[in-house]
């Protein structure tokens, strides 16, 4: 009887070591969307901030030429 519950409680534990790395790996996979979505959250501020860089420096062209 002894060597049979070390046997359950053998299969338990791998069990739950198998359950719990199915959640890691379920965590991890989230993780790593969360992070695509925040890179093209990035991209996407980069691009607006080029835009308003082109568009400042076209003002200040023009409000340059302006002046003359």
């Amino acid at each position: 009887e002894f060597v049979i519950t070390i046997n359950v409680i053998v299969v338990h534990i791998v069990y739950v070591i198998i359950v719990v790395v199915e959640m890691v790996m379920v965590v991890v996979e989230m993780v790593m969307v969360v992070v695509e979505m925040v890179m093209v959250v990035v991209e996407m501020v980069t691009v607006v901030v080029e835009m308003v860089v082109v568009v400042v420096v076209v003002v200040i062209a023009v409000v340059a030429v302006v002046q003359w």
